[in-house]
């Protein structure tokens, strides 16, 4: 995996590209030129990974595991919205991948969307039944569900310590907020 960052500050990961490379054939041109494209997005920097990865998808506009990594590089620029995009498209061109409906969930976890985050890792499961990141990060997001459940039951009723020790119990277990690996 990628060096991990903040994203959401506990532990909702990002599929890695080097996984999602494996999925796809590439050319060997077009590999040492997405695995430059890597490396930089590794070492931080994201400007030159993502010029690499511009010259690729200009000669071939549609490869998967190009588009993928410019997601994943558009994601660490804390470009979302655009990141999003891609990798909806790529749901859509490749519905079989589990990645690209992974890192839309984490995507939409960051901004607090927690129904749709499950949605989209729901659909990345059935996709790929095996695929253990995905069930880590749903159950990541089915924490932050119960804290927020948590959470009103307690704005309804204070008293409630059987709400309180749950409560306490679900914010150790997530921490502040989950992370995102690459």
């Amino acid at each position: 995996m990628l060096a991990s960052n903040s994203l959401l500050g506990a532990s909702l990961k990002l599929a890695s590209a080097l996984a999602f490379g494996l999925l796809v054939a590439a050319s060997a041109a077009r590999a040492d030129e997405l695995q430059d494209a890597s490396q930089l997005l590794k070492a931080g920097q994201h400007q030159q990974a993502l010029e690499r990865v511009n010259k690729v998808l200009a000669e071939k506009p549609r490869d998967p595991q190009a588009r993928f990594l410019k997601g994943l590089i558009l994601t660490e620029q804390n470009n979302t919205r655009e990141a999003l995009a891609i990798f909806q498209k790529l749901t859509q061109d490749y519905p079989e991948l589990p990645e690209p409906y992974n890192n839309i969930a984490v995507i939409y976890a960051s901004q607090g969307q927690y129904d749709k985050a499950r949605g989209s890792l729901e659909q990345s499961i059935r996709t790929h039944p095996s695929y253990a990141t995905a069930y880590e990060n749903l159950g990541d997001v089915y924490a932050k569900l119960a804290s927020q459940a948590y959470d009103k039951a307690l704005q309804l009723d204070s008293s409630n310590a059987g709400a309180q020790n749950k409560l306490a119990l679900v914010r150790d277990l997530v921490g502040v907020a989950p992370r995102a690996s690459a």
